[in-house]
């Protein structure tokens, strides 16, 4: 654990201190696009920060190389090697798209020869457990196939819940947590060494994120891009790989006894293994409301627009930082729940809590809805939006309008009420670098397609 430790941190600290130069990099070379008619940033913010994540993930895997207890990683599996080859090519072709907007078909091609490169170099799923008749051998073209499936699936996943600022880098991080316990338990309380490379590169992921996410919470400094998002959703998928498909679950001795009664101790196992797909489901889950909404409409399916669920938390009501933390919320109750779960299944307070925290998640959810106002006595102790509104009085008006005029009776305001202060031209306090123009209309901005 010291070592997974040092790893993550090594990665966490070079992603950090690389993410500063990278955003005046970016700045300089012009990789800041208009703003477009499906944001909600207000300012032209640079992109390409998938460069600073990129060398995070060099400097990990250089770290854990020379780690006793983790150099066996690399002597005996490939896969560390294969991630590398596949996160190179994916990243590349981000970091091409975020400087010239390459096309959706183009990068889905990319990103089917990257998962290509990891399958050649052994990076692939060899057998499924399947609840009930074992463990399922699948011949090269099926483990192909699922595995390219699996990559491509996720790597867009990611990439379309990237659309407020923080929020596809702290999602990944909660999943990546998620894994690396369930990983490093595997790895260790049953001594699986097969498990070593997806704990290992789920520290790494963990300490990417965790390095980016300062530089990009609200009000984001700069954006990972698809150079940032399609790199971190590939290390994902091949953390789900690595332990779906290299793990034999044979080996963690389940199927033992009658068929009811392995399938029944199984069941907590099974479940975990499908953790990459639970951790992900709000991505996944947004991904297929896109495409369905997309072919409904009679557009394409990379069309983009402002359907994602978090443009609607924002439509609700919700702010920016609120809308962002409930997606926090919910990915953490799926995936942590899903955890619990497969520690002690037979708990019924693990499946109490669940169901409580999901009811307090619905509230938070319809807040914007249903918003509470605070008695007079208590509301000096919360925010505005609790207050009730205060009637001003007609002798408050000296110059407005005679009574029994209609707006007499229609003015609320709050005390507190304070004028919005302008929005200042620039990219987030780049305006130092090189002189920049304004804001950009949001009806003349075009959408990517």
């Amino acid at each position: 654990m010291r070592d997974y430790l040092l790893t993550l941190c090594v990665t966490a600290a070079v992603t950090y201190l690389l993410t500063g130069p990278v955003r005046k990099f970016a700045i300089a070379v012009g990789a800041m696009p208009a703003i477009r008619a499906r944001d909600v940033h207000r300012e032209p913010t640079p992109r390409l920060g998938g460069i600073a994540m990129f060398f995070g993930l060099c400097a990990g895997l250089l770290t854990a190389d020379h780690l006793s207890n983790l150099n066996s990683v690399f002597e005996l599996s490939n896969e560390p090697r294969a991630l590398l080859s596949g996160a190179a090519l994916i990243w590349l072709i981000g970091v091409l798209d975020d400087k010239f907007e390459i096309d959706a078909l183009i990068k889905l091609g990319g990103q089917m020869i990257a998962a290509g490169v990891m399958v050649m170099q052994g990076l692939t799923i060899l057998w499924l457990p399947i609840p009930g008749i074992g463990t399922v051998a699948l011949t090269q073209w099926q483990g192909t196939l699922l595995t390219v499936a699996l990559v491509v699936i996720t790597i867009n996943a990611v990439n379309f819940v990237d659309g407020l600022d923080g929020l596809a880098s702290g999602m990944v991080c909660i999943a990546a947590c998620a894994f690396f316990l369930y990983a490093y338990r595997i790895w260790y309380s049953y001594g699986i060494e097969a498990a070593a490379p997806a704990t290992l590169f789920a520290a790494i992921l963990m300490g990417m994120c965790l390095g980016f996410l300062p530089h990009n919470m609200h009000p984001a400094r700069i954006f990972m891009g698809d150079s940032g998002s399609m790199l971190i959703g590939l290390i994902l998928a091949a953390s789900a790989i690595s332990i779906t498909g290299q793990v034999d679950p044979d080996a963690l001795k389940i199927f033992e006894g009658s068929t009811r009664q392995a399938t029944h101790a199984a069941l907590p196992v099974f479940i975990p293994l499908l953790l990459p797909l639970t951790i992900i489901a709000i991505p996944v889950a947004d991904l297929v409301l896109a495409i369905v909404r997309r072919t409904w409409n009679g557009q394409s399916p990379f069309a983009a627009d402002r359907g994602h669920m978090h443009h609607r938390l924002l439509d609700i009501g919700h702010s920016h930082s609120r809308a962002v933390l409930i997606m926090y919320f919910w990915s953490a109750l799926i995936a942590f729940g899903t955890l619990s779960y497969s520690v002690h299944s037979a708990s019924m307070w693990i499946v109490l809590a669940i169901v409580g925290l999901s009811a307090i998640g619905l509230v938070l959810l319809l807040l914007p809805r249903f918003t509470p106002r605070a008695p007079r006595w208590a509301e000096s102790f919360v925010p505005p939006r609790y207050r009730r509104r205060r009637r001003r009085p007609a002798a408050a008006e000296p110059h407005g309008p005679g009574p029994g005029h209609p707006a007499d009776d229609q003015t609320d305001v709050r005390p507190d009420a304070a004028e919005p202060e302008p929005v200042p031209a620039g990219v987030n306090g780049a305006t130092a670098l090189s002189a920049l123009s304004g804001v950009h209309d949001r009806r003349k901005a075009g959408t990517r397609g």
